[in-house]
């Protein structure tokens, strides 16, 4: 397809033909096309050479490309990639590799987004809605996140993930409920420190608990004060939080109905947490994967890389403690 300010398309080119056949000069023709004369000659040359489908565009693609990536270093890079599911900034720091380098290859291959991707078997199963507009906090504390994640609890022996869909169904005892963990979480705005627990329920004074124990994790890591607290409107969190917030001088901040986005950068936790912790290995008990939480958590703070913080991990930018 010819670019938006290219003289000529291939109708044009056709042109160049038809009035040179007609006996126009070719010095003629490229003034009356606005063109130069070696534009003439190249096409009529092409033309000569392969007829009519000469004239149509062509890959601008280079014949060599010296510097390519190898296909050694590619194998390596989508190896990884299909056994560790992770991102450009990952792999890239894995090989010692440019992260740009590393998503050309994997668009090379036409490999899907990690967003696309089911986090156990890496199929593809749904699409990624994005937010154009980002913003972040300039200091620790200045605002937090908070959110809650309801997932389903692990039967003993594990649960379809273990055993296949079939082979649930086939032994599964239908009159007992397995029921729901719910992950409180709480991110730093500006530093992406998260805290989180697993809890029994999502009401009004378990929320409050979390939080306050949540602020005391927070000053652990020198973030003494929180100035903000943004949460979607749900009763526990409109209703209950306010002793709390009062207590510690917290403002609450509520997002507008039906717009979580507003509160991203908690979700985007919640799907990491859901990606890499709950749903990252088959856990064969509940109380495997609750207890994988802390240890998660421990290394999401201090060395797992952020792509939003340059690489670097959440303390990264904490004040020493």
């Amino acid at each position: 397809m010819s670019h938006r300010n290219a003289r000529t398309t291939f109708l044009g080119r056709l042109l160049i033909v038809q009035r040179y056949q007609a006996g126009w000069p070719q010095a003629h023709i490229a003034a009356a096309m606005g063109i130069s004369r070696k534009c003439v000659r190249t096409w009529l040359g092409r033309y000569d050479r392969e007829g009519e489908a000469g004239l149509r565009d062509r890959s601008s693609r280079p014949h060599h490309s010296p510097r390519r990536t190898s296909a050694e270093l590619e194998r390596r890079i989508l190896a990884l990639r299909q056994e560790q599911r992770r991102g450009p900034d990952w792999i890239g720091a894995e090989l010692a590799v440019p992260t740009r380098t590393v998503s050309r290859v994997l668009a090379r291959h036409q490999v899907p987004r990690l967003a696309l991707l089911d986090p156990i078997t890496g199929q593809v199963i749904r699409a990624n809605k994005a937010t154009a507009v980002r913003y972040e906090r300039d200091r620790p504390g200045e605002l937090v996140h908070m959110d809650v994640k309801k997932i389903g609890r692990i039967p003993d022996g594990g649960g379809w993930r273990v055993h296949g869909r079939a082979g649930q169904e086939a032994t599964r005892d239908r009159t007992t409920r397995i029921g729901f963990d719910y992950v409180h979480s709480l991110v730093d705005d500006h530093s992406r420190l998260p805290y989180s627990e697993i809890l029994p329920d999502e009401k009004g004074p378990t929320c409050a608990g979390f939080l306050a124990r949540a602020i005391g994790y927070f000053a652990g890591h020198g973030i003494t004060r929180i100035e903000r607290l943004m949460t979607d409107n749900a009763w526990a969190y409109r209703w209950s939080l306010r002793e709390v917030c009062a207590r510690h001088g917290i403002r609450q901040k509520f997002i507008k109905p039906h717009c979580p986005w507003q509160n991203g950068k908690v979700e985007r936790l919640n799907r990491t947490l859901q990606t890499e912790w709950a749903y990252r290995q088959a856990f064969t008990s509940n109380t495997d994967r609750t207890a994988a939480l802390t240890p998660w958590l421990e290394h999401y703070n201090t060395q797992r890389r952020h792509s939003a913080l340059g690489g670097h991990p959440p303390t990264s930018r904490l004040a020493p403690t």
